[in-house]
């Protein structure tokens, strides 16, 4: 098996189109194609259907592509170890909630790395899409977020997909906001006091097994008049910095980064639902050093953010 034909196939399989991936190649799409039922009969399967709509992977290509994937990236380990003059470049990443606590801990992490050559990447996402990035091997490490009533769904379908599961932190959401907010003259804040104001949300839940309608009732309920759906967490910061009128519902935020942003943190009476945070990773998965500082920082923040 010719393993330029597997980068071609994986390159494939990534843009979804013949024509899309042969710019990127810079090869012509006949040649291309020809290629790719090469490494088919090489094999005896068919890695795509070829549809109206582009290039679909069959159940067999959907095997084929992990395992190359998986090829290609120890290929690339191994050229950048003798590239590097012996010297391996550190390799950390993970997928994570938008949380200012791990956030921070990321910061910690990133000040205590070693002098040799390292490569972090820290992508800030949902649930699903972390748990995706973990198991198709984009990303060694995952914390995912989920509220405490949905914990059967959520650990029957991580024992499901093979994935180590442990538990970081259980909190309350608390209450962010500007500091001019009208919430602030409150010596308690309820639900009634948050209805004038506009709350920023994220707005991608997810509970596996559970129809999406249903998860968004109960995480974003109708019967708030005025909503904003950000998904960047700086941009949520914008807001919150810009405007008085809004305020979001986060994880305990550390003091250090409300100070710099100029901004309030309080808990609300009426919120007695609890969230999980809850590290990730595949079994055939072994944590190296790197991921057990970065957890240890993580620990460290928990216990600043939550006493």
């Amino acid at each position: 098996m010719n393993v330029l034909h597997m980068k071609y196939v994986v390159e494939v399989a990534q843009s979804g189109s013949l024509n899309k991936a042969s710019e990127k190649l810079l090869i012509a799409p006949p040649n291309l194609s020809r290629c790719i039922k090469e490494l088919e009969a090489d094999l005896g399967i068919r890695v795509f259907d070829r549809t109206n709509k582009g290039m679909k992977l069959t159940p067999e290509g959907e095997e084929f592509i992990l395992y190359a994937r998986n090829i290609l990236k120890q290929i690339d380990a191994l050229e950048d170890l003798y590239k590097s003059d012996g010297q391996q470049k550190q390799r950390f990443s993970v997928s994570v909630p938008r949380a200012s606590y791990i956030s921070d801990a990321f910061a910690r992490f990133s000040t205590q790395l070693a002098d040799t050559p390292s490569e972090l990447f820290y992508k800030e996402t949902n649930s699903i899409r972390a748990i995706k990035n973990v198991l198709s091997d984009d990303y060694k490490l995952g914390i995912i977020r989920y509220a405490s009533i949905y914990d059967r769904q959520f650990k029957q379908m991580l024992d499901e997909k093979g994935l180590i599961y442990e538990m970081i932190a259980e909190f309350h959401y608390v209450l962010v906001m500007n500091a001019k907010s009208p919430l602030l003259e409150k010596e308690t804040i309820s639900f009634a006091d948050l209805e004038p104001l506009i709350e920023i949300a994220h707005g991608d839940p997810y509970v596996p097994s559970l129809p999406l309608a249903a998860v968004r009732k109960e995480e974003l309920p109708d019967d708030v008049k005025r909503r904003i759906c950000v998904f960047e967490r700086a941009s949520q910061f914008d807001l919150l910095c810009e405007n008085p009128q809004t305020y979001m519902w986060v994880s305990p935020i550390p003091e250090a980064i409300l100070e710099r942003l100029d901004l309030r943190q309080k808990p609300c009476a009426d919120n007695k639902k609890l969230y999980k945070d809850v590290l990730i990773y595949r079994k055939d998965y072994r944590l190296s050093p790197l991921d057990k500082l970065f957890i240890t920082e993580v620990c460290n923040s928990r216990r600043n953010c939550f006493a």
